[in-house]
């Protein structure tokens, strides 16, 4: 068992993961930004390091500030929590390089199931039964609106980058696509550092798209699901 770990996360989060490390008598060293400086979750850590500003993408997911962090605190192994990190694979191999343990899922399992997309594939590979939706790739906006009304309004665009429920946003009709495929965007962004694609909720659009990407290319690769429609 791990001797001394590092939380790569904050708030509620960390503070569940430094309890639980206490009751196992296992050290923690906890990080923070600038913002969360004086939060209550560092004052139960045995060790505390600022990673950077109050902005998520300079700090919380900033891999060399948390690598670099964790090699101060000379931890074995990092607990990425949830959200933040918690499903960047290339963040995992990063530690294994480093010869850092990650407290979580192999870079590899990561490559395969943590993109909704080739998740859905890999399932349908397995026989296991799937929600019904497109069969593959949309490749543009006006394909998208046609699947999405194929299967029903409403729908939530969800990015597949990442989780913790952030970046979703609920479609209702063709009109609200861009502007939800926009907010979405901006909030995986924050949350992950990434966008990678979105799917929707009761039924499902998955999109991939970058910062400033316009929508024809931000919708190259939708994906389409169905779940259950609202009341």
């Amino acid at each position: 068992m791990f001797k001394r770990i590092l939380i790569a996360n904050r708030g509620e989060i960390a503070l569940r993961v430094i309890r639980a490390c206490r009751e196992m008598g296992i050290e923690t060293v906890a990080i923070f930004s600038e913002a969360d400086r004086g939060a209550p979750y560092l004052e139960l850590a045995d060790e505390t390091i600022c990673v950077g500003p109050a902005r998520a993408a300079d700090s919380y997911l900033r891999i060399d500030r948390v690598i670099s962090a964790a090699e101060i605190g000379n931890v074995q192994a990092i607990h990425p929590g949830y959200g933040f990190l918690s499903e960047n694979s290339h963040f995992a191999e990063v530690c294994r390089s480093c010869n850092i343990g990650f407290i979580g899922p192999t870079p590899e399992a990561m490559e395969r199931v943590g993109d909704k997309n080739s998740a859905r594939a890999l399932a349908r590979e397995a026989g296991v039964p799937t929600v019904p939706g497109s069969d593959g790739i949309i490749g543009n906006e006006q394909e998208a609106i046609r699947v999405a009304k194929d299967i029903g309004f409403p729908v939530l665009l969800k990015a597949t980058a990442g989780g913790g429920g952030k970046g979703m946003r609920i479609v209702r009709s063709a009109a609200e696509f861009p502007e939800a495929v926009v907010a979405a965007r901006r909030e995986a962004e924050r949350a992950f550092g990434d966008v990678g694609n979105f799917v929707t909720d009761p039924s499902g659009a998955e999109i991939p798209g970058n910062r400033g990407t316009p929508w024809p290319e931000a919708l190259r690769r939708a994906v389409v699901f169905r779940h259950a429609r609202e009341p």
